[in-house]
């Protein structure tokens, strides 16, 4: 599965890798609506676009 930009959205996984957290914290924070926006595949699986993580972080640096 790739997007137009050729590049294949993260798993949670990847995500929280990234981001240094727990499954368990993104979780939470998706519960809360503070995670990235998160693509759900018909297996129930989650994704997120590398491009929504990138606007994601930006939008936290502005909010700090």
């Amino acid at each position: 599965m790739a997007t137009s930009t050729g590049t294949k959205p993260l798993t949670v996984p990847q995500v929280c890798d990234e981001l240094g957290i727990s499954r368990s914290t993104f979780y939470e924070w998706r519960a809360k609506r503070r995670a990235p926006k998160c693509i759900t595949l018909p297996n129930g699986s989650l994704r997120v676009r590398r491009a929504e993580l990138d606007r994601w972080l930006a939008s936290r640096e502005d909010a700090a």
